[in-house]
Formats: C-alpha cells, sequence, structure tokens
C-alpha cells in the first residue's frame, strides 16, 4: 500500500478509537501483549535477518540496539501490559469553572488523533509506541529504519492480530512500507492526516524532521549529556554513577557522553575513573572506554587527547570527553554552552551546589547523586515512552500517555446568548 492509502485508513480509524471505552482500549492492548509473545518466533526469525543484513555495514553496539532475544521480546509485551494498567488520560478534567452568567466552562483531555512516528533501528519503540498510542486515544502511524523493517513489521502484525481477534479495526496500529527518504518527507509533509509528527533517533533523522515537516513536529532527544563531579563528591559513588551512566548501553540516548570533573578532585577521581572505565574493564574482557582528555585531565591520566569536536558529540559508543574544571560555576557555563537540553548530572553531596546547578541547568531532565540512564518512560513510571522531548512546548522529557493528549474546552449552558 502507498503511504498516503496507509494514512487514509489511519484517519478513517480515528473515530473507531474515539468510541472505545477504557476497558476496552485495556482489553485490546492485552490482546497485543498476548500476540506478541504468541508470534516470539516469527518476529525473531525476521530480527534475525535483520541483523545478518546489518552487519559489517552499521557497528556493534547499534547492533546490540538492533538485535532482539527471547528475553527482550518478553520484556516488550511486559511494557504493553504496563500501559494497560496506567491510568486512562482520556477525558479528564482538567479544570473547570462557572461563569457569572451561568455558563459551565470545563478543561477537558482528548487525544491528538494520527500520531505518526518516525524511528531507527531500536524494534521496541514499535510495541511501545503503538501501545502508548493506543491507550491515549491516538491512532499511530510507524514508521521505522530500514536496518529494523521485517521485525517492526513482523511485531506489527502480531499487535493487529491482536486486535483483529478481539474483532476491533487493524488499523488502529499502521506501519509504512516504504522506507526511503522520500517516505520519511511524504510523511513530514502529511498535513491534513498527521496530528504530530514524533522522530525518534538521531541527530540527522530529528533536524530532518524539524527542518522539513509541515506537520507539527516535536523535537526529541539527541543527548549529549554531562556528569559533573564536584569537589565535595563522594568518589566511590561517582565513579560507580559514571560507569553506569557511560557502559550500561552506550548506544542510547541518556548515555553519558561528557564528564566534568572538579579541578580540586581531579588528581584523586581521575586515576579511579580510568581503573574503572579502561584497566578493569580490560581485565574483565569487556569493551575499554576511551578517555578523550582535555589538556589539563591529560597531565593527570593517560588517554586520547580530546579533538575540536569532542564535547559536542554524541558518541553512542565505549567514549568519553573529559574535561576539567574550576567550580560548579564553569560547569554550568559548559553545559549551557554544548548542552541538547536532554540529561545531565551533578555529583555533590553540597546542597548548595545541587541547588545551583538544579536551578541554572536547562535540560528536560536533571539529576543529583544519579545516573542519566534514568531518563526513560519506564523508568518514570509512565509504563514506556515515545521518546525524550528536549524542546518546551507542549511536551518536555520522556513523553508518556498525558503527552499524547491535548485538550479542549466542553461549555454547557441553558439558553446563554452572548
Amino acid at each position: 500500500m502507498t503511504t498516503v492509502d496507509i494514512l487514509k485508513q489511519a484517519k478513517a480509524a480515528k473515530a473507531d478509537l474515539l468510541l472505545l471505552s477504557s476497558e476496552e482500549k485495556n482489553q485490546a492492548l492485552l490482546a497485543m501483549a498476548d500476540a506478541i509473545e504468541a508470534e516470539a518466533e516469527e518476529i525473531l526469525a525476521r530480527n534475525a535477518e535483520d541483523v545478518e543484513a546489518a552487519r559489517g555495514r552499521i557497528s556493534e553496539v547499534m547492533i546490540d540496539r538492533l538485535l532482539l532475544t527471547a528475553g527482550r521480546i518478553a520484556d516488550m509485551a511486559k511494557g504493553v501490559r504496563e500501559v494497560a494498567a496506567l491510568p486512562d488520560p482520556v477525558g479528564r478534567v482538567l479544570a473547570r469553572h462557572t461563569l457569572g452568567n451561568g455558563l459551565d466552562v470545563k478543561k477537558v483531555s482528548v487525544p491528538l488523533g494520527v500520531v505518526a512516528i518516525i524511528y531507527e533501528s531500536r524494534p521496541n519503540v514499535t510495541s511501545d509506541a503503538a501501545a502508548l498510542c493506543l491507550k491515549s486515544g491516538n491512532v499511530c502511524v510507524l514508521r521505522g529504519g530500514k536496518e529494523a523493517y521485517r521485525t517492526s513489521t513482523a511485531i506489527v502484525r502480531a499487535m493487529r492480530k491482536g486486535l483483529k481477534g478481539l474483532g476491533l479495526n487493524e488499523c488502529l496500529v499502521n506501519i509504512l512500507e516504504d522506507v526511503t527518504r522520500a517516505g520519511a518527507n511524504e510523511l513530514m509533509t502529511a498535513t491534513g492526516y498527521v496530528d504530530l509528527l514524533i522522530p525518534r533517533g538521531g541527530a540527522g533523522l530529528i533536524r530532518a524532521c524539524v527542518e522539513n515537516a509541515t506537520v507539527p513536529c516535536i523535537e526529541t532527544g539527541t543527548g549529549i549529556c554531562h556528569v559533573y563531579v564536584d569537589t565535595s563528591a563522594d568518589l566511590s559513588k561517582a565513579v560507580t554513577i559514571v560507569e553506569n551512566a557511560k557502559t550500561q548501553r552506550p548506544s542510547v540516548c541518556n548515555a553519558e557522553e561528557v564528564l566534568l570533573v572538579h579541578r580540586d578532585a581531579a588528581d584523586t577521581f581521575l586515576p579511579m575513573l580510568k581503573k574503572k572505565l579502561v584497566d578493569d574493564r580490560k581485565a574483565e574482557g569487556k569493551p575499554p572506554v576511551e578517555l578523550r582528555l582535555c589538556p589539563e585531565a591529560g597531565k593527570v591520566i593517560d588517554g586520547t587527547p580530546a579533538g575540536e569536536n569532542d564535547f559536542d558529540t554524541e558518541f553512542l559508543d565505549y567514549i568519553l570527553a573529559v574535561k576539567i574544571v574550576a567550580d560548579v560555576r564553569e560547569a554550568i557555563a559548559h553545559i549551557a554552552a554544548h548542552s541538547t537540553h536532554h540529561s545531565d548530572a551533578i555529583l555533590t553531596e553540597d546542597e548548595e551546589a545541587a541547588a545551583l546547578f538544579t536551578t541554572c541547568v536547562d535540560s528536560a531532565a536533571v539529576y543529583v547523586n544519579a545516573s542519566t540512564r534514568f531518563t526513560d518512560g519506564g523508568q518514570f513510571g509512565l509504563g514506556c515512552e515515545m521518546g525524550i522531548s528536549t524542546q518546551k512546548l507542549h511536551a518536555r522529557g520522556p513523553m508518556g500517555l498525558e503527552e499524547l493528549n491535548a485538550y479542549k474546552y466542553v461549555v454547557v449552558g441553558n439558553g446563554q446568548v452572548r
């Protein structure tokens, strides 16, 4: 089917979804989750084809983003069920007041309509996005990356099988067949069909959507995430947090890319860091982290001299740019100059430094003594997420159910005229 045909089906399905009760939507989600598990063998087979085709063309870290296992499929189904268990965001009365003329004015949450998601190689986005859209009353149109096309299509077939088993419209969940750049541009300019476009992927994809979309578009998270180690930090705790933020899953947008260290802590902390991220990981047979050091840090430990662009790069790999700063104010200034406004952290035992950092750092998520890896809808208790919004209009941070609703005013009178 052409992209326009799929968009027409999606638009027509909006009315069907609006009429479903909360219980009916939850039943649909549970059926989708059951179908994902029932079709696991087929999904894994298609994923194996995608992985094989991608080998040699993308890095091993990115292969890990693409790869599905039985456990990851079980987690996908679990995520859908967790969304079913969340409160329905549709129809909530956000505010209410009665005017002097007797008109009853209610501000009520409503679905956006048709939500389109352009994403890259993470197959779990397919089920996350479909579940969040359906629960929030939105029809979804998915456009996955070519690396994961077979996998994503198999996941959608499974979810649609679950919907069909309940007698529901399969077109509540849609996936585009065209994965070319021209196909993406067609979706970006589908005025009249798409109510919101959410890009979820690398900087190039997000920039293309923001610059070219004629439909409403939310800018999501390129993540140049910083961790600042203050002079008062518990250094043992700090090295564990930095290790987690950098190495637990380096290919995702909430992984740490830049480490800032207070000058007074550097002589003690940087050798601890090198031991943990480089020496110990080599000894354990794990990929060591390449430390790209500013000149001052290079006088304390061995590493690679930082290049001109290293403090403005989302590496998505076992690479960490390291800079020594004079104090928390210089750390804040560095983040302001280089941040993508995703997730940044301060590690400190000084409450005043923590308060200054959280007040002045203008990011979607700001942490004190915790890893940036928590910026995630599931970790925030939202079930799963549509992406991390790094803008300020309508939605910011992990986008869950509430962020997929707008509102309208419902005004009830008794013959009033103006």
